[in-house]
């Protein structure tokens, strides 16, 4: 393979003082990542332990929701066709 081309060297581009406030968190985000890179999980498993979290929100939700309109019927009824009217509104435009 071909090197790169690495382009002029600059002296602003020297960092003179290795023990700078920007040289220190630089060096701690390295870490940060390369730590990450160590403990990712396979693509398969986040995937599915991302499906399952988001099923499970979503019961959540449809329980709440039941609840909700079983608790108080009239009013999520008004509530439903409310929102009815502004989507018919909206797609009559």
């Amino acid at each position: 393979m071909t090197e790169p081309h690495t382009g002029q060297t600059f002296a602003d581009d020297i960092e003179a003082d290795a023990d700078s406030t920007s040289a220190r968190l630089d060096r701690e985000a390295d870490a940060i990542l390369l730590e990450d890179e160590r403990h990712a999980r396979p693509l398969r498993r986040a995937v599915r332990e991302d499906a399952g979290l988001v099923r499970d929100w979503g019961q959540e939700r449809v329980a709440r929701l039941r609840g909700t309109v079983e608790a108080e019927p009239l009013k999520a009824t008004l509530y439903a066709l409310a929102l009815g009217v502004v989507i018919g509104m909206l797609a009559a435009r």
